[in-house]
């Protein structure tokens, strides 16, 4: 790979440091796809990218080896800003995020895409791919070897005729998919489709989820903990946030037992974006639930709601971390009003009070169990 690209691709962070982008993954994939499918990357349309991260792939693929047309399928709208940022250092534009899974992968012949922790997102994207990409497509996986494990390799066999695992790179290491078996997807499309949908006695409802998303079709405990005080939220809200709405289960329960309530389920997720209106489709009540894709909350508008319910990520994939889960600490406190209230579950051991008594105001116990516990913090 030439070095002028790893040496213009950078990202900004908030302490404004200039930090590399391109990891070690990125190039072995970038590296690997003309030997694996030349012929796809010369062809227009002929490449479609999955879950790049900062853009690299996207970028990578047009810049170095000439892709155009490239279509990007990126769960997370963290990585779409970071592409289109990113996209204007090198002044290209050749790729569009299609709308559908069908549209992104009908004719492509080369797939390149980074390994997330989530076996059941992988089964949607490949079962995708293998159903609707051209005969002779090239699905190029990569990941940190130290995440990777043989379920991957039995997940893309599920679609695949043909798996193979590349040796290592520095810490690297690739997967090769060839001979889609578009039948065997089709049947499962039909016998098992996605999203999931699961019916919860407890609760009377029925949950949808797509790959990846979290929880997925069921009921994590704690959200359960949270909903079981869910009544006592401000009563008197007239509009309340699902911050963080992975299945929508939180959003659905509170439209459920709120007939006059407005709700806004929000997610960086697409899958979980898409989860959350199937789940308010299949308990009727898709018409007071407001779904909109935003990263932590940060597209909603300041002082639009009396009440927040979220059940903070305290994982970035296969990283533990708080960030996400401060940064819609601090965004709540701009979406509520004065005296609204932020009604937060969160694994007892992460400690949170103290940063939900500087981003948001004074907070109290509501319950704790052995593992969870569930606050609220008033914005003063």
């Amino acid at each position: 790979m030439p070095p002028d690209f790893a040496d213009l691709f950078r990202r900004r962070t908030d302490d404004t440091a200039d930090l590399i982008a391109i990891d070690g993954t990125d190039r072995f994939i970038l590296d690997e796809a003309p030997h694996v499918h030349g012929d796809a990357l010369r062809q227009p349309g002929g490449v479609a990218v999955v879950d790049d991260r900062h853009g690299v792939l996207t970028l990578g693929a047009m810049t170095v080896h000439g892709a155009s047309d490239v279509r990007v399928v990126q769960d997370s709208l963290v990585g779409v800003r970071a592409l289109e940022a990113n996209a204007g250092t090198f002044g290209r534009r050749g790729f569009h995020h299609p709308a559908t899974l069908k549209q992104a992968f009908t004719d492509v012949r080369l797939v390149l895409l980074r390994l997330t922790k989530s076996n059941d997102r992988l089964d949607e994207i490949t079962r995708a791919i293998a159903r609707y990409a051209a005969p002779d497509v090239v699905l190029l996986c990569g990941g940190m070897t130290k995440h990777m494990s043989l379920s991957q390799n039995d997940v893309l066999r599920r679609y695949f005729g043909d798996v193979t695992a590349s040796r290592g790179r520095g810490k690297s290491r690739l997967l090769v998919a060839t001979d889609p078996l578009s039948a065997q997807a089709a049947r499962a499309d039909t016998t098992n489709p996605w999203p999931r949908s699961v019916h919860v006695d407890d609760l009377g409802m029925t949950l949808a989820a797509h790959g990846g998303v979290f929880g997925g079709a069921s009921l994590d405990q704690g959200t359960r903990a949270l909903l079981d005080v869910l009544d006592r939220a401000v009563p008197t809200a007239r509009t309340a946030v699902d911050l963080g709405c992975g299945n929508g289960v939180i959003a659905a329960t509170i439209a459920r037992r709120r007939p006059s309530i407005r709700v806004v389920a929000t997610d960086v997720s697409a899958s979980a974006v898409a989860s959350a209106r199937a789940t308010a489709a299949a308990n009727g009540v898709a018409d007071r639930i407001e779904v909109v894709r935003s990263d932590a909350g940060d597209e909603l508008a300041a002082g639009s709601a009396q009440l927040i319910l979220c059940n903070p990520p305290f994982h970035a994939d296969t990283t533990v971390s708080t960030d996400a889960a401060e940064a819609m600490f601090r965004n709540a406190a701009t979406i509520l009003q004065r005296g609204g209230e932020l009604w937060c579950v969160w694994n007892s051991h992460l400690r949170y009070r103290s940063a939900l008594e500087r981003s948001v105001g004074p907070t109290r116990q509501i319950v704790r169990t052995p593992k969870f516990t569930v606050t609220a913090s008033q914005v003063p």
